[in-house]
């Protein structure tokens, strides 16, 4: 393919993850389950984890794209972009239930997908198992943040509580795929490094 024919492509998938709707071809978690009777400052804060946890499907497009663009290996590009396809799901989920929240999506987003696009391809281009071990780092802080989220919600809203759970499930699934194919384990400053990025965007996205 050439450059430029692959450089519209990745656009386009930028372009799509920004501003079309995401598509699923799996039930939304939790959808046929009735609307919580939350009160407002519940339902203020419910919306704001679900916007943080929209941030992370968005930052998981780029960040899948950014490695699989420098990435070496076929069978590894062929997880990152399986990978990218389950959380295009995610990303349809908690646009959903942000929507049904009465919530909206981070005024930031543009700027979250560039950082974690530039991220993605600097991955990718220390090799193939970084690639595949920063993958599997972020899941594992994905799923540990998710934990947190279903833990501070309203015991109230289990529609909420099923569609964490499930995609704590998906993300813990990318993990260990990630590990078969040869991951390395990154070092103690760099796993330090992500958490700490990782608190600044869900602080600001809480609210932002």
């Amino acid at each position: 393919m050439m450059f430029l024919d692959r450089l519209i492509i990745e656009l386009d998938r930028a372009l799509r993850t920004l501003a079309a709707p995401a598509r699923t071809a799996r039930p939304i978690p939790g959808s046929e389950l009735p609307e919580p009777d939350l009160d407002d400052s519940q339902r203020r804060h419910v919306g704001a984890l679900m916007r943080i946890n929209h941030v992370g499907e968005i930052c998981a497009q780029a960040l899948y794209q950014g490695q699989a663009l420098t990435c070496r290996d076929p069978s590894v590009r062929d997880a990152l972009r399986q990978a990218a396809i389950e959380e295009t799901e995610h990303l349809c989920w908690t646009a959903s239930r942000i929507g049904e929240l009465g919530a909206r999506t981070s005024l930031l987003n543009p700027l979250w997908y560039g950082g974690a696009l530039l991220a993605g391809v600097s991955a990718g281009l220390v090799g193939d198992k970084w690639n595949l071990g920063f993958l599997a780092e972020t899941e594992r802080q994905v799923e540990a943040h998710l934990q947190g989220h279903l833990d501070r919600l309203p015991a109230a809203d289990q529609k909420s509580w099923r569609l964490l759970e499930q995609m704590r499930q998906d993300e813990r699934q990318h993990a260990r795929v990630a590990e078969r194919l040869g991951a390395a384990e990154l070092p103690a400053p760099v796993r330090a490094v992500m958490r700490a990025s990782s608190s600044v965007m869900t602080r600001l996205a809480y609210h932002v």
